[in-house]
């Protein structure tokens, strides 16, 4: 075996430099630097109070007049003329139509000449009557002759009356003959022209009057929602026979609010078996006729007050894979916890809690795709848009400042 010959020429010098570049880097095979700590995530919160909220139920409905009147004939005859302008405004007692008065004045006449022969006839049954009731006691007249007498009396004196009611009668029917408006409103269009004949109690009415000022919105609440109003839960639903809960504000086809304020009037009693529900009756002034029978709005009814509500914003809730809500918070750690939720409805852009929450809960609002239940967190307030932005029943502040 041959002995190993001594490095020589690049290969030595390859070396020596190998050597020295090891030395310039004595911390090359040592320990490896501390990476930094990871940054706390920082979220925005809200702290919980509880406070009076009213609860409120938006129903769909449709209105209808106030008072409804179908104009009818009440004596057979021709019209002569309609005295009224058809979609015009119409005060009870005002004349509508004109029915030919001619047959009714007549038989008017003949019944005031029948009143005052049978009161012509009555003197002379009188005369005779008295005398033969003299001449009975001397047996001058048999008693026949004398009940005749006094018979025709009677008969005469009938005779009066039932001319006089005939009379009556006819200036009824006589008035009749010009159709009036029993009540104020609004009249629609004629459904007869002059020379149309008309019968007393006809089917068709020959027009209809409306009155709109104030109109009935008739609204159909579920039994459900029914038996829930009525049910006073943990937590206190108080004023729910108060004056407020009887206004209701109303909103119309095209989305608008109406300017004025209805009232509650009563809640039928008996339920439709069809639907399951019961009629809300509501009224609503109506001075400029905005509302006309059949419309279709939505009523915001008023069901009362819920005096120790929670309210957060919609964005703070979420929900598990069964869809079920819940809400990060904050504990006195400063670490997160989840809190499962029920919620009972949504009031604006808020949800009302049921339960889940307490009042002095630190509910997180922003920054929740941040963090995990249990995880360490750097708080800050959320800063609410405004003051319609304002968190009902919390305390949010401005960013600017720190819990």
């Amino acid at each position: 075996m041959k002995p190993k010959e001594p490095v020589r020429g690049p290969r030595k010098l390859f070396l020596v430099s190998m050597v020295i570049v090891v030395g310039l880097f004595p911390g090359g095979c040592g320990k490896k630097q501390q990476s930094a700590p990871p940054a706390v995530p920082e979220v925005a919160t809200v702290k919980v109070t509880t406070g009076p909220v009213a609860l409120t139920t938006e129903l769909p409905g449709r209105t209808s007049a106030y008072r409804v009147a179908e104009i009818r004939p009440q004596v057979n005859g021709l019209i002569q003329k309609r005295l009224f302008t058809e979609g015009s405004h119409v005060t009870a007692g005002q004349a509508l139509y004109q029915i030919d008065p001619a047959p009714f004045q007549a038989v008017l006449d003949n019944a005031k000449a029948a009143v005052a022969k049978a009161e012509a006839n009555l003197a002379a049954a009188r005369s005779r009557a008295e005398r033969l009731k003299e001449l009975l006691p001397e047996k001058a007249v048999s008693q026949q002759e004398y009940d005749d007498a006094a018979a025709a009396l009677k008969q005469t004196e009938a005779d009066i009356e039932y001319w006089k009611a005939t009379v009556r009668t006819a200036r009824i029917n006589l008035a009749y003959t010009r159709i009036t408006a029993p009540l104020p409103g609004r009249i629609g269009k004629s459904n007869v022209t002059e020379g149309a004949l008309v019968t007393a109690q006809q089917p068709a009415p020959l027009s209809i009057i409306q009155q709109l000022d104030p109109v009935y919105v008739d609204v159909p609440q579920s039994t459900t929602d029914l038996l829930r109003w009525k049910r006073t839960p943990e937590g206190g639903r108080a004023d729910q026979g108060g004056a407020n809960q009887k206004k209701v504000k109303l909103f119309l086809e095209d989305g608008s609010a109406y300017p004025l304020t209805g009232t509650l009037q009563f809640r039928d009693v008996t339920v439709d078996p069809t639907t399951g529900s019961v009629i809300l009756r509501i009224v609503f002034p109506n001075p400029k006729s905005v509302l006309l029978p059949g419309m279709f709005v939505r009523a915001v009814v008023q069901e009362g007050i819920k005096e120790r509500a929670i309210l957060i914003p919609q964005q703070a809730v979420s929900r598990d894979h069964k869809g079920n809500p819940f809400a990060l918070i904050v504990d006195a750690e400063g670490k997160v916890q989840q809190r499962m939720l029920v919620l009972d409805r949504a009031i604006g852009d808020k949800w009302l809690v049921s339960s889940g929450l307490a009042s002095g809960d630190r509910v997180i609002v922003e920054g929740m795709q941040k963090v995990r239940p249990g995880a360490s967190v750097k708080e800050v307030p959320f800063a609410a848009v405004g003051k319609e932005g304002a968190i009902p029943g919390s305390n949010a502040r401005p960013a600017s400042k720190s819990n």
